[in-house]
């Protein structure tokens, strides 16, 4: 992969999330299966999460299945939560060796059991370790976050734990699926669409977003290069004057 690699010396941001879009696309392109799409995009996953480990990336974000997602076929989501089993089956043979952390975003609970274990699993085998981590949102939406976070926030009230005028934004984001992680400098929607998604609509409020065509399947070390090269000829202001 050194390779793909523009310039060793570029600053790397140290998050960055990517909406996996564009495998059923991908698929229907070839003449095969939706499904088929899902199994190459998640080898896609593997390379490029590999690859933000190795230019030292410290997290990568991936929107892999979202509260809609529940809508499409059940022969799509069925392949889509076997994709996954295999996926953390193999992660936990070989977490010591490639050393990546997984942490999940979303409500676990509407998963099949046993992907509730296995990723559970993972979660207690990725605590043994430091260093880049990659966030999986499974059954994940934005809204759906915020909301889970401010009925967390109200039973706390309720409890006499907490009281309203103690809600800040940093103690709100510490009640997110992503508490005590960086907020994305970078959002990367490949597969051709311009819009958010319902991902990580509270992190997302100052990220800068890049878009491209390029269907998931297809992303590449090179393309994620161009993404950060984009990335780093802007001025992020945060809302003040440079």
């Amino acid at each position: 992969m050194a390779g793909d690699r523009f310039d060793p010396a570029r600053p790397v941001p140290r998050h960055v999330a990517i909406i996996l879009d564009g495998n059923g696309r991908w698929a229907q392109k070839r003449g095969l299966p939706r499904t088929a799409g899902h199994a190459a995009g998640s080898e896609t996953f593997r390379r490029i999460a590999t690859y933000c480990r190795d230019i030292g990336m410290d997290y990568l974000t991936v929107y892999a299945f979202s509260t809609e997602n529940w809508k499409r076929s059940v022969e799509e989501v069925s392949a889509i939560l076997g994709l996954l089993k295999k996926y953390l089956l193999e992660a936990l043979e070989k977490m010591e060796r490639d050393r990546i952390r997984l942490r999940f975003f979303g409500d676990l609970s509407r998963l099949p059991k046993e992907l509730q274990g296995l990723a559970a699993r993972t979660l207690e085998t990725s605590a043994r370790y430091d260093g880049f981590q990659a966030n999986v949102c499974l059954n994940y939406g934005g809204r759906d976050e915020i909301v889970r976070a401010a009925r967390e926030f109200a039973r706390r009230c309720a409890a006499g734990q907490s009281r309203p005028e103690d809600l800040t934004e940093n103690a709100f984001s510490g009640l997110l699926d992503s508490a005590g992680i960086p907020d994305p400098e970078l959002i990367i929607r490949p597969g051709g669409e311009l819009r958010q998604s319902n991902f990580l609509l509270w992190q997302a409020a100052y990220s800068e977003f890049y878009y491209t065509d390029v269907l998931w399947p297809d992303f590449t070390p090179a393309e994620l290069e161009r993404a950060i090269a984009a990335y780093n000829g802007r001025s992020r202001r945060f809302g003040g004057i440079p």
